[in-house]
């Protein structure tokens, strides 16, 4: 589901959009620490729009690529150390091909 075009979104929305129940959200929140939504005065959550994006690339690592919570931490940290360069795994596993078959013409 596209994110709507909004800066702030309740739980229940950011719930909707990812396909999960305001309780995964509010856990994820906990785990990752880059999705720190903002508290108003009545102590409700409201995510900014880069919190969706970064929940919704907190779901493809644990729901699609099969990360653990570990291993999704770890795949996040390594991604913000490489500037934000993110890549899927069939997109990696096309890269990693490109520099073998680069490696094979370099010793043939």
């Amino acid at each position: 589901m596209p994110i709507p075009d909004k800066n702030y979104f309740r739980i229940g929305e950011v719930g909707r959009i990812l396909g999960v129940e305001p309780y995964v959200v509010r856990y994820w929140e906990s785990e990752f620490r880059t999705v720190r939504p903002i508290r108003t005065r009545s102590d409700q959550r409201l995510y900014r729009r880069q919190d969706v994006e970064q929940l919704m690339q907190i779901k493809r690592l644990l729901y699609e690529d099969l990360f653990t919570i570990a291993g999704a931490k770890k795949r996040l940290t390594d991604v913000n150390k490489e500037g934000g360069r993110s890549l899927g795994m069939d997109e990696r596993l096309v890269e990693i091909k490109k520099e073998l078959r680069d490696i094979r013409n370099l010793i043939s």
